[in-house]
C-alpha cells in the first residue's frame, strides 16, 4: 500500500487496467472520498486506501480494475 499522506485533492483515480475511477476530493481517516462530478452514480463514493498501490505524480493507482471499482460503487463501468 502505498502512503495515503501523498495523496491530494484532485488527483485521478485510476484502476489496475488504467481507466478512470475518479478524482480525489479528499482523505478522510483511511478512505478515499472522491467528487461527485464524475461519479457513476452522482453521489461522493468513497474508496479504503488499502486498494492503493501507488501514488505516481498526480494519479492514484488502484488494485482494482476501474470497471470493478466503479461498479462496488453502483453505478457500472
Amino acid at each position: 500500500m502505498a502512503n495515503i499522506d501523498e495523496i491530494k485533492e484532485d488527483m485521478k483515480v485510476v484502476g489496475s487496467d488504467g481507466g478512470h475511477v475518479g478524482t480525489v476530493d479528499k482523505v478522510e481517516g483511511d478512505q478515499i472520498k472522491l467528487t461527485k462530478q464524475d461519479s457513476p452514480n452522482g453521489q461522493h463514493n468513497f474508496l479504503s486506501a488499502d486498494l492503493v498501490d501507488s501514488v505516481d505524480g498526480d494519479n492514484v493507482k488502484i488494485s482494482q480494475t476501474a470497471e470493478a471499482a466503479r461498479a462496488a460503487f453502483g453505478g457500472g463501468a
